[in-house]
């Protein structure tokens, strides 16, 4: 899949959809929650964005998040995290997806202590400024896309990907962690 020409936000959050959709009205921004759309689906309404900013919720990468919280969590087996990493592997590998350029989380005050320590963790180490914790899920949001932060782009997923695995809650980002 060739990345769209826009610059991506992924909201994530249990007030994801209320964040997308006070950004509905912008001109200069295509927001839609597809949060249970395909990659694919995501794909080709993302390569029809004619705003520079698109706007959704649907994380490439919400099956590997959930794996690793669920290991975490006791919830599941160190073969289902290896498993989801693998076929994102592969996925990115033949296209299939692409990380978007940021993700916003949204109150993650609020989060679950597991996926607080995903998303500001695990995901935030591969590339620090393209995770961006927000307060709220109202206009504010437009004030973001005024000032995202710049910083390099996110490593190629074969990059860091694999190393999720070896992540763990509250030694994530530390010096010598895994």
């Amino acid at each position: 899949m060739e990345a769209p020409a826009s610059t991506t936000l992924v909201v994530v959050g249990d007030e994801a959809t209320n964040a997308i959709h006070a950004l509905e009205r912008f001109a200069n921004v295509q927001a839609a929650s597809l949060h249970d759309a395909t990659d694919a689906e995501v794909a080709r309404w993302s390569a029809t964005a004619a705003a520079p900013y698109v706007v959704h919720d649907h994380d490439p990468l919400a099956h590997v998040a959930a794996a690793w919280v669920e290991f975490f969590d006791d919830q599941s087996t160190y073969g289902v995290l290896e498993l989801e990493i693998e076929r994102a592997l592969d996925a990115a590998v033949r296209h299939d997806f692409s990380v978007p350029d940021y993700y916003v989380v949204i109150h993650p005050e609020s989060l679950p202590v597991t996926w607080k320590h995903w998303w500001l963790g695990v995901l935030s180490s591969a590339s620090p400024s393209r995770v961006i914790p927000w307060p709220a899920a109202d206009d504010s949001l437009a004030g973001l896309l005024r000032h995202l932060p710049t910083a390099r782009a996110w490593p190629e997923v074969d990059a860091w990907l694999p190393k999720v695995r070896g992540a763990i809650p509250d030694r994530v980002g530390l010096p010598g962690a895994g």
